[in-house]
């Protein structure tokens, strides 16, 4: 069995790309789009119904899983794939994220992070090697180094300082991983945020390492879209092309075009199942249409007409829109079956054109 990354098609006319990722629960044709279950569920979709989908590959995080139920407890149920029952494979993110979102409830300094917990306030404590040792309990085939994700807007210099730590902590968790006895891939992940010449340095430095791959962090913080897809643009190509390239959060569709024209292959975001909760749903031309609106109380079309999703063969946006307004359960599960669908369904699409 041939491991790693191949390349099968590149384009004429942009950076895309398409390629076959082999990963321990199997391969992953990419581009690929990766749904968010972020306490090992996706929120409103059970995995038989991701199957169906066609998602190939889903995302969890290690912050929120090592502090409920506890990554040893998993180990004990089998890991994370017999946990959730999940055949496929699953990418963990290591917690950097959380860095930049729980920003009151963490201190940082050279040696990891020390988080208060958002469920019962005690401390933990995060550094290079115990994320990678709470991934291999958590048993995911591609896991993510600890870093820091520097908030939009913040200086040079801070931005600098925060890149610095991170390319140590990075060293070391890959040096570390290199001693374990495991197949699970482990990442790069390159910070600097809006700055090229920080992003620069960033990919130099990384490139050194044996990384399975390389992730592009510190988008979708909060950035105009302009900017984010002058930092996609720019660094995507700087990555090693003969290893798996990851954009870090973003699912919007207008985000994923840039992203694979430029020769990005992985992509993950809560988006799709968030709209769902809030009423919404993507449309024709990339549309987010909120099914709240009065103008579709009597409307028998399905969502989107053409979709093959299970939602839309069968219910009228009419229903959904009263499955909204009763507040009943089923619509955010139906809403995000659409939704999760209409990514995965533009990602093979751009995948077949490549």
């Amino acid at each position: 069995m041939h491991r790693g990354f191949s390349i099968l098609k590149t384009a004429t006319n942009s950076n895309a790309r398409r390629g076959r990722l082999w990963t321990p629960h199997g391969y992953i044709d990419t581009p690929v789009f990766m749904p968010v279950g972020t306490q090992a569920a996706v929120k409103g979709v059970l995995p038989d119904q991701l199957t169906g989908l066609g998602a190939q590959i889903i995302l969890s995080n290690t912050y929120h899983l090592a502090l409920r139920p506890g990554s040893e407890l998993i180990q004990a149920a089998g890991g994370l794939h017999a946990f959730m029952h999940w055949d496929h494979p699953i990418l963990t993110d290591s917690g950097g994220y959380q860095v930049f979102s729980l920003q009151s409830q963490r201190a940082i300094d050279s040696e990891g992070v020390v988080f208060k917990s958002h469920l019962d306030g005690s401390k933990h404590r995060f550094t290079p090697k115990n994320v990678i040792d709470h991934q291999v309990r958590l048993g995911s085939d591609i896991m993510m180094p600890l870093d820091i994700c520097t908030p939009y807007g913040a200086s040079h210099k801070q931005t600098d300082a925060d890149m610095a730590i991170t390319h140590r902590w990075e060293a070391e968790a890959v040096d570390y991983w290199q001693s374990l006895d495991t197949d699970q891939l482990l990442f790069g992940l390159v910070q600097g945020g809006m700055f090229d010449d920080l992003r620069q340095a960033s990919v130099a430095a990384l490139t050194q390492h044996p990384f399975s791959g390389f992730a592009i962090g510190g988008v979708s913080v909060g950035e105009p879209m302009a900017d984010m897809h002058r930092i996609i643009e720019t660094v995507t190509p700087q990555l090693p092309p003969d290893k798996p390239r990851y954009i870090m959060g973003i699912g919007l569709p207008e985000n994923l075009e840039v992203a694979i024209r430029a020769g990005a292959d992985m992509f993950d975001c809560v988006l799709p199942t968030r709209l769902a909760r809030h009423g919404q749903v993507f449309m024709d031309g990339h549309q987010r249409v909120s099914l709240k609106q009065a103008k579709f109380k009597l409307d028998p079309e399905p969502i989107q007409p053409g979709c093959d999703c299970y939602t839309c063969l069968r219910f009228s946006r009419a229903y959904l829109r009263h499955l909204i307004q009763a507040r009943e359960l089923s619509a955010a599960t139906l809403l995000s079956i659409h939704n999760v669908r209409y990514l995965i369904r533009l990602v093979d699409a751009l995948r077949e054109q490549i």
